[in-house]
């Protein structure tokens, strides 16, 4: 076996799973759970007519007929270059052919790309946020490199702060994971801390993978999160060379099953990455190809999307703002409020007397020579209906004062 396979620590739901078993819950409460961020809006129905249609061969391209390739059609890189370029104001739409590949999701995709770019033998680093999503650490550590921890605290703006790296660290790193609107902090870095991060990249040489799921999912319709690859195109780099970002149908269309994203970026590392998924085995079904071109040229489903996010978002803020402290998270799903009681304690409590599940903000990060900055705060993440999110944050605040 893989001996770097010890090295990973169990899933942050599997340690859950652990600190929750044996705790009864109250009959008279059903279970609302915010701990999984899986959306549970509708989804779009144009995306369903499509995916039925080439499933039920009613299109000649019936997917269940024919392999998929690795590169994907290119109805549906042209599809997501057209979107890039009108999302993130990009000068020169991406080359379909050479700057875009279609994944099966991000998650995948982003745990691959480590073990195609990071090269073992030179004592190599991946430098990361913490807390993170726990895929970049596995990736790291099976791609045969050491993960670096950048904590993100109220301090930082719950931003990675990259200026507390040396110039020797950098000289080791070959590629930095960022998670821009952040998992679970919501934060999000501006064009010019990305910018600053190219200049280094450049410097140093190493990759930067850009985490972008959340980027459609904000508060303010005037104000959309900027992107890396948006940075790139008002620096006039539109080679976008060390640059990648990884996006997902998941969250912006509430189509986690549909399992597709995208990588796009720099050609050349789209070539090697493109060499490496052929031999994984990864190429997205046809049907599902064709049923994400129809979601990637749609917006107004996102835009539906987003203002039931900011309704909840509302009603939850004004019931648990007088019982706990939290900042208003920039983009993305996810509460990140600080706990009164150790966050783990709080989580097996709160299920035990309330019947509401959150996921404690510890098992989200690691802990460093600063501590671990999840400690005191659980994730919530309001993708429930409208009515469950209010009545989970009304047992919340029901829980906090009854302590």
């Amino acid at each position: 076996m893989n001996p770097d396979l010890q090295q990973l620590q169990p899933y942050p739901f599997e340690k859950l799973k652990t600190l929750l078993a044996g705790v009864k819950t109250p009959d008279v409460l059903p279970a609302i759970s915010l701990s999984v961020g899986e959306p549970k809006h509708a989804a779009p129905q144009l995306v369903i007519d499509t995916l039925l249609a080439h499933i039920n061969g009613i299109e000649q391209t019936s997917g269940l007929s024919a392999y998929p390739g690795t590169k994907g059609i290119p109805e549906l890189r042209q599809a997501i270059a057209e979107w890039l370029s009108r999302r993130f104001k990009l000068k020169a739409t991406p080359n379909p052919e050479q700057h875009i590949l279609p994944v099966n999701g991000t998650r995948e995709a982003l745990f691959a790309f480590a073990q195609a770019v990071v090269d073992p033998s030179k004592n190599p680093t991946v430098v990361m946020p913490n807390p993170f999503y726990q895929i970049y650490e596995g990736a790291a550590l099976l791609a045969g490199a050491e993960p670096v921890f950048l904590n993100c605290t109220k301090d930082t703006n719950f931003a990675p702060d990259f200026s507390s790296l040396s110039e020797a660290d950098w000289q080791r790193c070959q590629l930095v994971y960022i998670c821009t609107p952040g998992n679970p902090t919501g934060s999000v870095l501006g064009l010019d801390t990305l910018k600053e991060l190219i200049a280094l990249a450049d410097r140093h040489d190493f990759v930067i993978a850009s985490d972008e799921c959340y980027s459609e999912i904000y508060a303010d319709e005037d104000q959309p999160p900027p992107g890396l690859l948006q940075a790139c195109a008002e620096l006039g780099r539109d080679d976008f060379k060390r640059c990648m970002v990884f996006h997902s149908l998941s969250k912006r269309s509430n189509l986690p099953g549909l399992r597709s994203g995208f990588v796009a970026g720099d050609a050349d590392i789209i070539q090697q990455f493109l060499l490496y998924r052929t031999y994984h085995g990864c190429a997205m079904p046809i049907q599902h190809q064709w049923a994400s071109v129809t979601a990637w040229g749609d917006e107004q489903h996102v835009l539906n999307n987003r203002r039931q996010y900011r309704e909840k978002f509302s009603a939850v803020t004004k019931i648990l703002k007088p019982v706990m402290t939290f900042s208003q998270p920039d983009a993305g799903f996810y509460l990140w409020p600080q706990t009164p009681i150790a966050d783990d304690i709080f989580t097996r409590e709160l299920l035990a007397t309330q019947n509401v599940a959150v996921v404690p903000g510890r098992y989200l990060a690691r802990d460093t020579a600063t501590g671990n900055p999840g400690e005191q705060r659980i994730r919530m993440a309001l993708v429930a209906p409208l009515a469950q999110c209010e009545e989970a944050a009304q047992r919340i605040k029901y829980f906090i004062e009854t302590l």
